[in-house]
């Protein structure tokens, strides 16, 4: 009979758990499912949000939130799922900080929550009962995961700092400040 791994069940669990959501969430941004927008009407809510260019913007968030969510809950490729969609997550977190931590006032507090369970998942590893550890941990080495979580924030922190720059009110020129003053 064999052993059952309390560790592995429980991240087994969780990666289906935290994957299942992402791949919903993923699949309203590409695909219009669960009554999401669809690539089209993502694209424009990303315009909106001040991430430019619509349609690309909206086809990175679905294929972060989809596909790294899939992979997650597969267990393949841990480490650049877990970036993939953890820096989704960043992209959700900076649209909902300006209204706070909690979610019930439009808070950053679930997609926060979302990107650091793929996060942890992909740094401690998917367990036993995964796809990664069928295949030896071909793709879940500690070099992947290294470049897959420094990749994953600097493509995220560069994002976030685009669209802080687009939704940025202009700086006044000296000639409008006199102007507005008095001067």
């Amino acid at each position: 009979m064999p052993c059952i791994h309390r560790k592995d069940l429980g991240l087994l669990a969780l990666r289906f758990g935290a994957g299942g959501v992402l791949i919903a969430h993923g699949t309203q941004k590409l695909f219009g499912w669960f009554g999401g927008g669809g690539i089209e009407g993502t694209a424009r809510a990303m315009e909106h949000m001040g991430f430019t260019p619509g349609r690309p913007s909206a086809l990175a968030a679905g294929l972060g939130e989809a596909g790294g969510g899939a992979l997650l809950a597969l267990g393949l490729a841990s480490p650049v799922a877990g970036a993939a969609a953890a820096g989704a997550m960043a992209g959700a977190v900076a649209v909902h900080a300006p209204a706070g931590f909690f979610a019930t006032s439009g808070g950053y507090e679930y997609p926060a929550y979302l990107g650091f369970t793929a996060a942890a998942l992909g740094l401690a590893g998917p367990g036993r009962y995964s796809l990664d550890h069928l295949t030896r941990h071909r793709l879940d080495r500690p070099l992947t995961v290294l470049l897959a979580f420094a990749l994953g924030a600097a493509g995220a922190a560069s994002v976030v700092r685009k669209r802080q720059a687009a939704i940025s009110p202009e700086p006044e020129s000296d000639e409008d400040v006199g102007a507005y003053h008095g001067a």
